[in-house]
């Protein structure tokens, strides 16, 4: 159980910025596009990254302490593509005695992407097969961005929550082992001025609705040049009865038409979190984690710091 003095950390930034502080963190902590997975047969916690060709560090317990592990996939990826030896934004899965982990191939500012897929029976290092192309694949003559998988599974039928700008984050079907895409991409949601920065999209069911967190703003580079205030990377969420279209704010706006609920933000020494994913810890219940900017580290990109919090869903909607 927590401290009381941790308890009563976390109650003050609670009344103070109106959201929690990260949880603990311990090891390796630095981290950019983080996706977390608990291995079954020994209750071990891995996380993976961007960067390193899919860099990843395992744990006991998700504040740590993290451990170094490797690359997913040291030679890079299969893919044709520009980029593919600095492989960005893993999903990882366990699907049908397989660990999934999916993965971008693109570079900064590119339309020229596509989304993999590599698998384990371990997670070890050196057991990773990697399988190349999903079938997602932009260029310029597409509306969306094909990077920042992520896989759900509704009702049977998986389907991938892909995009980056342009047209912001799209759906699409996936064959019956989700290896590959069967249908044709539609748009979730869509943010229509300026220049439609929604990525990073992760969806999560609880209870009756599917809930669609993504982040918006500007990712990176605060190093270099700082956004204007608000126009950082912070956490929005829409949901959905089905999960396949209609998500709507906590006010009813739609989520392909601006529509968004602000989850978590820029608070204290937290700035700029965002490139989320949602899991059910064994201990905690159900966990946002991501990647933030701590202002008494650093603002450059390599400096960024792996947040975790556990979700009130009390009223319907996720609040940390």
């Amino acid at each position: 159980m927590p401290s009381s003095s941790a308890l009563t950390v976390t109650l003050f930034a609670a009344l103070a910025y109106g959201y929690a502080n990260p949880g603990g963190c311990s090891g390796e902590c630095v981290v950019y596009d983080p996706t977390v997975i608990i291995r079954s047969s020994d209750n071990t916690y891995f996380r993976f990254s961007t960067g390193d060709e899919i860099y990843y560090v395992t744990a006991s317990d998700i504040a740590g302490p993290w451990t170094v592990v490797g690359s997913m996939l040291p030679d890079g990826s299969s893919i044709d593509l520009a980029g593919n030896t600095d492989l960005w934004a893993p999903d990882a899965h366990y699907i049908d005695g397989l660990y999934y982990v999916y993965y971008a191939v693109s570079t900064f500012g590119s339309q020229d992407s596509a989304i993999g897929l590599a698998t384990s029976e371990t997670m070890d290092l050196d057991s990773w097969t990697d399988h190349g192309s999903v079938g997602i694949v932009s260029s310029s003559s597409k509306d969306y961005n094909a990077i920042d998988p992520s896989l759900i599974e509704i009702d049977g039928t998986y389907y991938m929550q892909f995009g980056s700008f342009w047209d912001d984050i799209y759906q699409v079907e996936m064959n019956s082992e989700a290896t590959a895409a069967s249908g044709s991409s539609y748009n979730l949601a869509y943010y229509p001025d300026g220049d439609h920065p929604e990525e990073g999209s992760y969806m999560y069911q609880n209870g009756d609705y599917y809930y669609l967190f993504y982040s918006w703003g500007i990712c990176c580079d605060y190093d270099v040049d700082m956004p204007a205030t608000g126009q950082e990377y912070h956490i929005k969420v829409c949901r959905s009865e089905t999960g396949t279209g209609d998500f709507v704010d906590a006010d009813g706006v739609a989520c392909s038409d601006g529509g968004g609920t602000v989850v978590l933000e820029s608070h204290g020494e937290v700035y700029g979190p965002g490139g989320q994913g949602v899991y059910d810890d064994p201990t905690y219940g159900s966990v946002l984690y991501y990647a933030y900017t701590n202002t008494s580290i650093g603002y450059a990109d390599d400096e960024k710091q792996f947040g975790w919090n556990v979700i009130d869903w009390s009223s319907g909607w996720p609040a940390v």
